[in-house]
């Protein structure tokens, strides 16, 4: 855990460096892409020694299968070797060298590089087999409309920015970064002529990596001091749960999981931080001019906080894994995709009991929350006040349903898991299941608003404003398409 947070405040320092002296106005894409990929993998062999060869060879193997199985089906043999891949180093790590050890191990740089190959392989089907008028308006967006070389594909995977905690990309927008197109010169056209030329700004991270940097100090502190003292685990014990009252069990284990939150908030917003302090990660301009840095965030932490439904809470956490699901999984499930997309999830996150446990009560959670919402919610909007009273019970039931659903996630094994839910006489979700029987569920239909329900709201503005490109976005070499695709962004970040 020491080298790791070592390395990733190496890996800020480099981001400077690396956004200093091998801006894209100053250098070529060749050399950002090497020195990227280059001291991603030192980082990789300082944190975790040879280890980080199963970088190198999920990424190799991944990318030969694209090569030689071809577009039509080469995204089902990625998914299936780069999850496999994952999924056998997990289980010889947990059940041949450390069961039950919060060790920051090899499997996490691992779990952000398979969501890089499987999302990478079905952009690619999409964009160089699938008919256009065939994908939904996000695969069009991303679609991706040639062969990445061998050297763009390493880079994407390994860079030194991403390698150790992600956040997970898109490979359309990490390309547009490495070679400045962002920023290039541009060209307004009048009468089909050329006749003005100006520098779009290239507008500075500074306050924004700061910002970042001191939440990750406080998450950190939050985390050193508060979170050993409330332990998830004093939720079984024979004690606590033979003296305490119902409402102080509940207010323990709000607590207790609220506790156990910082450790993430400090790594994502600081793996957040390192790609802005590097360049990356730039959206657009919010209202009143103000610079838009979330562009690959995965988190926000106030509406986690204050979430009043179990939808809103999972579409600000671990913000770009839920597109990942959505993109990968969700969007593309024949049936059941709730269902589907939680289990893909449970095999993401690794092979602990208590993972499966979590995703499998989180199904029902998810499909009685949204039952309540939109058979109930009506009723309590029309009244500020009763809104207010609404949206405070709620936020109450979701902070505890929260807790309730994400226990085994940290407990990791069976006994403990169900000594905690026999504990609560399964309560919640005997309440769940109740519910979906009491009231009727509608169904999700493909293409319908309904279908884009794990998506954040902002990731929904940011697919509108990229489809104002018209599709334009490729990286061919072709320098007209280029111009257009510049202009385009730069209207579409305006508006």
């Amino acid at each position: 855990q020491v080298n790791f947070v070592v390395c990733q405040l190496f890996a800020l320092l480099a981001a400077i460096w690396f956004r200093t002296y091998l801006h894209s106005s100053k250098t070529s894409p060749f050399i950002r892409h090497a020195v990227a990929t280059l001291l991603g993998l030192y980082l990789a062999l300082f944190c975790f020694g040879w280890y980080a060869l199963h970088f190198v060879i999920q990424s190799g193997i991944s990318y030969y299968i694209m090569i030689i199985i071809g577009v039509e089906n080469m995204h089902k043999y990625c998914f299936v070797f780069a999850l496999g891949y994952l999924t056998v180093c997990q289980i010889t790590r947990v059940y041949i060298f450390d069961y039950g050890q919060y060790s920051a191990d090899f499997s996490g740089p691992m779990m952000i590089i398979t969501q890089k190959i499987t999302s990478l392989a079905f952009e690619i089907h999409d964009g160089m087999f699938r008919k256009n008028e065939d994908l939904t308006p996000s695969q069009r967006c991303l679609a991706v409309r040639r062969m990445p070389s061998l050297l763009e594909y390493l880079s994407y995977n390994c860079n030194f920015m991403g390698i150790l905690a992600g956040p997970l990309c898109s490979y359309k927008d990490y390309i547009t970064f490495i070679e400045g197109r962002s920023y290039q010169l541009q060209q307004s056209e009048a009468n089909g002529k050329e006749d003005t030329k100006y520098e779009q700004t290239d507008p500075s991270p500074n306050v924004a990596v700061a910002q970042k940097l001191l939440i990750c100090g406080l998450s950190l502190f939050f985390h050193m001091t508060i979170t050993k003292t409330l332990p998830v685990e004093y939720n079984i014990d024979d004690n606590f749960r033979a003296t305490a009252s119902w409402p102080v069990r509940f207010f323990y284990l709000y607590l207790s999981l609220m506790a156990a939150r910082p450790k993430y908030y400090f790594a994502w917003t600081l793996a957040d931080a390192i790609n802005n302090a590097a360049g990356f990660g730039f959206r657009g301009y919010g209202k009143n001019g103000v610079t838009c840095w979330d562009l690959i965030s995965n988190l926000r932490i106030q509406q986690i906080e204050f979430s009043t439904s179990f939808k809103m809470f999972l579409d600000n956490w671990n913000i770009q894994t839920a597109l990942w699901l959505k993109r990968v999984c969700y969007e593309r499930a024949t049936f059941s995709p709730t269902i589907q997309t939680f289990i893909l999830s449970a095999i993401w996150h690794g092979v602990y009991p208590g993972y499966y446990l979590t995703f499998l009560t989180g199904v029902l959670m998810t499909l009685a929350a949204r039952a309540i919402r939109n058979n109930i919610r009506h009723y309590f909007v029309e009244s500020p006040a009763v809104k207010l009273c609404y949206d405070i019970i709620t936020w109450m039931a979701t902070q505890v349903a929260i807790s309730y659903t994400v226990v085994p996630f940290v407990l990791l094994s069976v006994k403990p898991s169900f000594t905690f839910y026999s504990s609560c006489y399964f309560c919640l979700h005997i309440a769940s299941i109740l519910v979906l029987l009491v009231f009727p569920l509608k169904r999700t239909q493909k293409g319908s608003k309904k279908h884009e329900s794990i998506q954040p709201v902002w990731s929904k503005k940011l697919e509108e404003e990229n489809l104002l490109q018209k599709n334009n976005y490729s990286t061919t070499n072709n320098s007209f398409n280029q111009k257009q695709e510049i202009t385009c962004r730069y209207q579409a970040l305006k508006q």
